[in-house]
């Protein structure tokens, strides 16, 4: 984990709510915040993480896919909750 997030999540205790994540959730955040290409868009995307783990909010949507033969589930992040 990158260290000014690691030290964001501490100053705001938020720590022990994202390692409550499951390790997939975690691993989006981090991957999510680190594609960010310009400095502001990864402050905003950190931003989103700690209010998002402070609300308790579920970042994920699911939805039922289908193709010729199959049936099943995927998810994707909320295009509803930021960037």
């Amino acid at each position: 984990m990158p260290e000014d997030i690691e030290e964001r999540l501490i100053k705001e205790n938020l720590m022990e709510a994202y390692r409550r994540r499951p390790p997939y959730q975690q691993n989006d955040y981090l991957g999510w915040i680190l594609k960010a290409k310009r400095p502001e868009t990864r402050e905003k995307r950190i931003t989103q993480m700690l209010e998002e783990l402070r609300r308790g909010d579920n970042i994920w949507v699911w939805i039922i896919a289908q193709n010729n033969t199959n049936v099943f589930m995927v998810t994707r992040r909320d295009p509803t909750v930021g960037l």
